[in-house]
């Protein structure tokens, strides 16, 4: 499968800080790509670079095979949306679209038929023709997306899309993104785990500059398959819910124990074992069980674990 994005040993360092260290990627065409990391890790320096926004410290890296050190071509096979879009708030969002895409000298009756239907297709025809300065946040970003596909690119950079959005802003954008799937290559870096694991369908983890890992959803899953086992208590039953669980984190089959409320989650080392070991605890510690259920490792299960490794070597 043709790779939209390539990047070979892409580096960007600030004085003596890389970061961006030696970052290897390949991203298939049509796909959604999930860029996972903290805050701080290096996730929006690297789109920068992909975008052609910041050149590179070391290394070399193409979009549809375009150089990201060729500015000119590289800006027509592109949309671009920051973590923080700027608009002119004086202007509304048919004028804004219509100067974005007088910038990419679009004819004039082409550029009309494009904005209409993004206007359409984003849920912005109602206000296509108040003042920008009066959108919400989520307007913002739908009216942000608009721009960034308004030259028709091959790939679509988008930094933190939904990040600062409430739970139906949030949504609106990611179904928009899910909407792309296929006739656009996605490359989109979030924080935001559960955001990544509804929507992606390729994964790159990269922390303190580095990538630790790149896989499909099913892959990475597959890698890191020993379930955890989730038990619940009675409220009533919490404190000493809470005092028997911890003790599970002296047993050899424990590798980590996390308690929230009256819920303790348990990740184990080896499952067979755990498996026989825990019922006949869970009945003689003596608390009233609600739920004893064994679940898949969730996309921020997985991404803890790599991190905590990475941090502990």
């Amino acid at each position: 499968m043709k790779s939209a994005i390539y990047t070979e040993n892409l580096c960007k360092n600030y004085l003596e800080i890389k970061a961006v260290d030696r970052v290897n990627l390949s991203v298939p065409s049509g796909l959604i790509f999930g860029f996972l990391g903290k805050n701080g890790a290096g996730k929006t320096t690297t789109i920068r670079m992909l975008a052609g926004l910041a050149k590179p410290s070391g290394g070399e890296g193409w979009v549809d095979g375009e150089s990201i050190l060729d500015g000119k071509n590289l800006a027509h096979k592109i949309g671009y949306l920051p973590e923080e879009p700027a608009f002119y708030g004086w202007m509304t969002p048919i004028e804004y679209l219509d100067y974005v895409g007088r910038l990419f000298k679009i004819p004039t009756d082409e550029r009309k038929d494009r904005i209409g239907k993004l206007l359409e297709g984003l849920g912005l025809t109602g206000p296509a023709k108040r003042r920008i300065g009066g959108f919400s946040r989520g307007m913002r970003q739908r009216l942000g997306l608009a721009q960034a596909l308004i030259n028709e690119p091959s790939v679509l950079l988008l930094d933190e899309p939904a990040s600062a959005l409430d739970p139906s802003g949030r949504k609106e954008v990611l179904d928009m993104i899910v909407g792309l799937r296929g006739t656009h290559t996605v490359f989109m870096s979030t924080h935001i785990l559960a955001d990544a694991e509804r929507v992606c369908d390729r994964i790159a983890i990269i922390d303190q500059g580095k990538i630790l890992i790149e896989a499909a959803q099913p892959e990475l899953r597959a890698d890191f398959s020993v379930p955890i086992f989730e038990i619940e208590s009675a409220l009533e039953d919490q404190v000493r819910f809470s005092s028997w669980i911890k003790q599970l984190e002296s047993e050899p089959w424990v590798e980590d124990v996390q308690l929230t409320g009256s819920v303790g989650r348990i990740r184990v080392t080896d499952f067979d074992i755990a498996n026989q070991a825990l019922p006949p605890m869970v009945v003689n510690a003596g608390f009233t069980l609600i739920r004893y259920e064994v679940v898949r490792p969730s996309l921020e299960d997985i991404f803890m674990r790599l991190v905590e490794k990475e941090g502990s070597e």
